[in-house]
C-alpha cells in the first residue's frame, strides 16, 4: 500500500527548485525524509498537506487526489510542525475543542492520557508553553483523532533528547498494527537512525535515494586514517573531511569492500548523518573538492 506518490512533482521557489520528485511512501512504517536545511524537506510536507500547489506534477495521498478528496484526506492526516500553528491566547483546553471538532474519530480518552503523560496543564496558555511543551501538544493533538498518516516536520528539534527518545518510542508503537504510517522529516538523522524503516533523501532539489534504510547504509563505506595516505593513494570519495589528525571519506562501496583496506585505514559502517553530510553539495563544505 502506498500512503503517499509524488508524480514528476515540481516546485520553483525564487533561485530553488525540487524537480521530477518521483518517489511513494510506504503504507504501514516510518519513512524518515533526510536532506540538508533548505533541500526542500519543508515543501515536501506542505504539498502532501494540499498548502503548496506544484508546478507540475501531482501528490497522491492514499491513492487519492486532493482535487476531488480533499476533505477526506485531511481528516485522514495528523500533523506536527517544528513552527507553532496554534493561537496563543487560548489554553491547552480550548484549542483542543478547536482542533476535535473537525476530526469525527477523536479519541478524548487518549488525548486525555497524553496530557497526563507529557505533564501538560490543560487550563495553561498556549503562548506561556516552552518550546518542548508546544511539540508535545502538538504530538497528543496529531494523534488522539487516530489518524492513518502522522506528518512530522522537524518535530524533535530544539527539544531535549529525553523526549526525543519519548517521542520515537511512541512512534513506534503507533504503527506497531501495521495500519498507520509515519513521514519524519528532520536533520537530525539519528533519531530516524532508531526507528525508520525507509529513507527518503534529498538534496540539490533532486531525489538522492528512496528504498530502505538499510539499503541506503549498505551502499557506502566511512574510511579514516592519516591525511598522508590520501597522497600516496587517491581515493574516489563521494565527500571527504580532513584535519591535522587525520581524514574521513565516505566511499560507495560498489565495486569496493572494507576488506580492501588494511591498516591503518580505519573502515566503519557510516549513520545516516554521515551520509548526508558527506554527500551534501559533494564534500564541499568539508574542506574537499567534488570528484
Amino acid at each position: 500500500m502506498r500512503a503517499i506518490e509524488f508524480r514528476q512533482f515540481q516546485k520553483r521557489n525564487g533561485d530553488f527548485a525540487l524537480r521530477d520528485m518521483n518517489f511513494h511512501v510506504e503504507g504501514g512504517y516510518i519513512t524518515g525524509l533526510i536532506g540538508s536545511n533548505g533541500s526542500g524537506k519543508t515543501t515536501l510536507i506542505r504539498s502532501i498537506m494540499n498548502m503548496i500547489k506544484p508546478d507540475r506534477g501531482e501528490v497522491l495521498v492514499f491513492g487519492q487526489s486532493y482535487r476531488s478528496h480533499e476533505r477526506d484526506i485531511k481528516r485522514r492526516i495528523g500533523f506536527v510542525y517544528d513552527e507553532d500553528v496554534f493561537y496563543g491566547h487560548l489554553t491547552i483546553r480550548e484549542m483542543k475543542r478547536i482542533i476535535a471538532s473537525f476530526y469525527p474519530t477523536w479519541n478524548e480518552r487518549a488525548f486525555q492520557r497524553y496530557l497526563h503523560d507529557f505533564g501538560l496543564p490543560e487550563r495553561k496558555k498556549i503562548r506561556d508553553l516552552s518550546k518542548g511543551m508546544k511539540a508535545k501538544f502538538a504530538l497528543a493533538a496529531a494523534l488522539a483523532h487516530e489518524p492513518e498518516l502522522l506528518l512530522m516536520d522537524e518535530p524533535t528539534s530544539g527539544l531535549d533528547t529525553v523526549f526525543r527518545r519519548d517521542i520515537l518510542s511512541i512512534l513506534s508503537d503507533y504503527i506497531r498494527d501495521g495500519s498507520k504510517t509515519v513521514l519524519f522529516s528532520t536533520h537530525l538523522c539519528a533519531d530516524l537512525d532508531r526507528i525508520a524503516d525507509y529513507i527518503v533523501y534529498i538534496g540539490g532539489g533532486e531525489l538522492r535515494f528512496s528504498g530502505t534504510k538499510e539499503e541506503l547504509l549498505e551502499r557506502y563505506l566511512l574510511v579514516k586514517g592519516p591525511v598522508a595516505l590520501l597522497e600516496q593513494n587517491p581515493l574516489p570519495y563521494a565527500g571527504l573531511r580532513q584535519s591535522q589528525l587525520g581524514f574521513e571519506a565516505l566511499l560507495a562501496k560498489d565495486p569496493l569492500r572494507a576488506d580492501d583496506f588494511a591498516s591503518p585505514y580505519v573502515v566503519e559502517k557510516p549513520t545516516l548523518d554521515d551520509i548526508v553530510m558527506f554527500t551534501q553539495e559533494g564534500g564541499h563544505r568539508y574542506g574537499a573538492a567534488s570528484r
